[in-house]
This record gives C-alpha cells, sequence and structure tokens, in this order.
C-alpha cells in the first residue's frame, strides 16, 4: 500500500508543519490532537471539554481513514497536569467501551496553543 494522506474537514487542520494522519501498510498514524472544537474554532475551555474534543476530532480522522476507535492499536496522552489523569481516563475510557488498546500517558511542560491534552493514536485500516 502507498502512503496516503488522509484529511478532513471534520477535524482541526494542522497547526505546524504535519498532516492530521498517514495511512500505510494497512495502519493509519494520527497526529496528536488538540482539544480543538472544530466548530467554535478554537480551544475548548477546560480539560474535560478539550479531551472529549481531542477523541472527537481522533474519531473524525479515523472516520475519514476507513477505521474507527475499535481498530485502534496503541494511543499516547500528552497533559500539562498530571494531576488531570483521572479526569481525562473517564472520557478516554468513554470512547472505547471497555476493548482498550495500548497505551501511554505522560505530562509534558506545554502544548500547543496552550492546550491541556493532546491525543495521538495508530490504528488498523
Amino acid at each position: 500500500m502507498a502512503r496516503e494522506i488522509v484529511f478532513t474537514e471534520k477535524a482541526p487542520k494542522a497547526v505546524g508543519p504535519y498532516v492530521q494522519a498517514v495511512k500505510s501498510n494497512g495502519m493509519v498514524y494520527i497526529s496528536g490532537q488538540l482539544g480543538i472544537d472544530v466548530t467554535a474554532g478554537g480551544l475548548a475551555d477546560g480539560v474535560e471539554a478539550q479531551a472529549h474534543c481531542s477523541m472527537k476530532n481522533l474519531g473524525a480522522i479515523l472516520h475519514e481513514a476507513g477505521s474507527d476507535y475499535k481498530k485502534i492499536v496503541k494511543t499516547t496522552i500528552f497533559l500539562t497536569d498530571m494531576n488531570d489523569f483521572t479526569v481525562v481516563n473517564k472520557i478516554y475510557e468513554s470512547y472505547f467501551g471497555g476493548d482498550f488498546p495500548a497505551r501511554s500517558c505522560v505530562q509534558v511542560a506545554k502544548l500547543p496553543l496552550g492546550g491541556l491534552v493532546e491525543v495521538e493514536c495508530a490504528a488498523e485500516l
């Protein structure tokens, strides 16, 4: 399978020199999704809303690529405050229905645009 760029208007455009996702060899690799509310055009208010937006943005890109949450094999969550771990976990969990992928979660000093949470993933097609 040739490398193919994935783009949808239903998720935020890249805020730097990268793409929303790349399909290659039966997988889709989705760039980190900040908690941007596509409808409002900016970061959602607070970590809970941003976590939901991050996951919804992943879902929109997964759909455009021909995949879905059930086919995710690995995620990475970036938090600016590890005290938000429990809140973000509950939101994250609600998108999988108990069939979870492998995952890492790390605290970072800062995220683009002042985001509080960012999620990236790799999924099967």
